[in-house]
């Protein structure tokens, strides 16, 4: 698989966002009642990035869209930062981007929308049977990596 060139930052928060694909249809009945159900168990996802990037870093970046992604045809491996944390995940570009366009004095911007392969989603198990681990997650993370190693020590 392709990978997201070493080296280029991670896309900018400024309009960075996801919007997925709506899996259910709904259906309006004659009687004013509508009805919805599951079309599809697995919808891709887009995001919405931009990147600011100097000079030399602009010029490996359209290369590598061009040369390497076949013009963006192709997907590619990128790391993204998503509720589940900074992952990597297996995107392409919808379309070309947009760009580049001057910021300062050698900073370029360009925009683009990538379409994820798979939504960000947890396992179901952490939802269905430890729901309580994902909200207090935090907690445990402080206490595995803080306190039990020194406990271990001793």
């Amino acid at each position: 698989m392709i990978s997201y060139p070493e080296g280029l930052p991670l896309p900018q928060r400024d309009g960075y966002g996801f919007q997925s694909v709506s899996p259910m249809v709904r259906s309006e009945l004659q009687s004013g009642r509508s009805r919805q159900r599951r079309r599809y168990t697995s919808v891709p996802t887009t995001a919405s990035v931009t990147w600011l990037l100097d000079d030399a870093e602009s010029q490996l970046f359209e290369g590598w869209f061009e040369y390497v992604l076949m013009s963006g045809t192709l997907s590619f491996e990128c790391p993204l930062k998503t509720p589940l944390g900074l992952e990597t995940y297996q995107a392409r570009f919808t379309d070309i981007y947009s760009g580049p366009t001057l910021v300062g004095d050698s900073f370029w911007r360009f925009t683009a929308n990538l379409e994820l392969l798979k939504r960000p989603l947890l396992d179901p198990e952490w939802i269905l049977i430890l729901p309580e681990y994902v909200l207090m997650s935090d907690i445990f993370d402080r206490a595995v990596n803080l306190e039990w190693p020194r406990h271990f020590d001793e």
